[in-house]
């Protein structure tokens, strides 16, 4: 799986480096591919505006196959050439319950997402043009919206289509949709109801994180006076917080202007990310919610040590093995971010701009503080080298990459 990506990247990379416009450094390049596939949405280059539409397209399209679409695709596509899609299927599907299929067969599942991932991209991209986008920007912007990605064909990103607040609505609605449990959408569509999305415990969840970092920013944006009136507030608020929340990493405008602390929140409520089986970046809800549970048991067993707690998911008891990968996980998640984050401050980077550029990574975020708010052009070569290690491991979930690197992988 680890080589199918890198070589993904490669080979994403190469119109980068072969194009006049822009022609990029193979290291610029492999970033940029990389960063599109795993749908974090960093990027090294600026004057956006002035690429070719080739260009510009290609860039949205890595996003779109990065997103769910490559990985049904290589599902479907794999068993018919003799290659197990099993093992991919796994490290692909985040978050810790992975056994639950939709359907008996591994293909028809892989379909079943792949029509729902291209019915969610066409809708978002007429809702686009007929909210005031040209038909180009409209195809490329539902592209990473269902990604989760971030890209945009302009260097303002959403903050270019600002003479039209309807934009920033249904974006907002798709990267709430997109942010979600894929198996969701299809159990809904199957039963032509809303109800498994309320019935879901981590989708309740999601929404009630996804409210609160809102409610939170709109108060702290009204009250440091960061706006001009109430409107402004709830527009750039709500937007840029669902935005960074579910780690696409769209903005309207930079966070220059924002109170320190607010941007801060908002890096942090992305180490959450949305729900697992999404396009999502992130630690996953679901985690979140094992983590805080499992705390939360720990502190009553200090109150009744005989007592016994079980720990449930939507009226499921969890194994104690998906309890301690969970916890394996976090405990990974935390050391790698503390790594990179000293590798990078190693490449002459502040502080700042090294532990938000790798949590931007790490969490498949893209925007950061510092000297990567607007891009990542100023990044040394090694730190963006880095930064893409960093992008692997958040897209591929850990394991699936630091298995690489123990002796016993290699012996066996």
């Amino acid at each position: 799986v680890v080589l199918f990506w890198v070589l993904l990247a490669l080979f994403g990379a190469l119109p980068f480096v072969i194009a006049d416009h822009p022609h990029m450094s193979f290291t610029d390049a492999f970033f940029e591919s990389m960063s599109g596939l795993s749908t974090t949405g960093a990027t090294t280059l600026s004057g956006i505006d002035d690429l070719p539409a080739s260009i510009r397209y290609y860039r949205q399209q890595l996003q779109w196959l990065g997103g769910m679409g490559i990985v049904v695709l290589a599902v479907a596509v794999m068993p018919i050439l003799g290659i197990g899609g099993m093992q991919l299927y796994r490290a692909e599907t985040p978050g810790p319950i992975k056994d639950n299929k939709l359907t008996p067969r591994i293909t028809e599942t892989a379909k079943a997402l792949w029509y729902i991932y291209l019915g969610l991209t066409i809708v978002c991209a007429i809702a686009y043009w007929l909210a005031g986008m040209s038909v180009f920007d409209a195809i490329g912007h539902s592209f990473s919206t269902i990604a989760i990605g971030g890209f945009s064909t302009h260097d303002d990103s959403m903050g270019f289509f600002k003479a039209y607040p309807a934009i920033e609505y249904i974006a907002t609605l798709f990267m709430l949709l997109a942010g979600l449990n894929f198996a969701l959408h299809f159990i809904s569509w199957r039963k032509r109801s809303l109800k498994p999305y309320f019935a879901d415990a981590e989708a309740r969840t999601y929404f009630m994180i996804i409210a609160g970092v809102v409610l939170i920013s709109l108060a702290v944006l009204w009250l440091a006076e960061t706006y001009t009136g109430l409107g402004q507030t709830l527009r750039h608020g709500i937007f840029q917080a669902v935005s960074i929340a579910t780690t696409t990493g769209f903005t309207t405008e930079g966070f220059s202007s924002w109170p320190l602390h607010l941007a801060i929140l908002l890096l942090t409520a992305s180490f959450i990310g949305g729900c697992a089986g999404s396009t999502a970046g992130g630690m996953k809800v679901i985690r979140a919610m094992l983590l805080t549970r499992q705390g939360v048991r720990e502190i009553f067993r200090l109150v009744h040590p005989d007592a016994i707690f079980h720990i449930k998911i939507g009226g499921k008891p969890m194994t104690s093995q998906v309890i301690s990968a969970v916890w394996g996980f976090f405990v990974l998640y935390v050391f790698s971010f503390a790594v990179l984050s000293i590798l990078m401050t190693i490449t002459e980077q502040d502080l700042v701009t090294a532990f938000s550029a790798v949590a931007a990574s790490l969490n498949n975020l893209g925007p950061g503080m510092g000297g990567v708010s607007e891009n990542y052009a100023n990044i040394s070569p090694a730190g963006k080298w880095i930064l893409c290690f960093a992008m692997m491991l958040g897209r591929l979930e850990f394991f699936t990459l630091l298995v690489l690197l123990t002796p016993t992988f290699w012996r066996s």
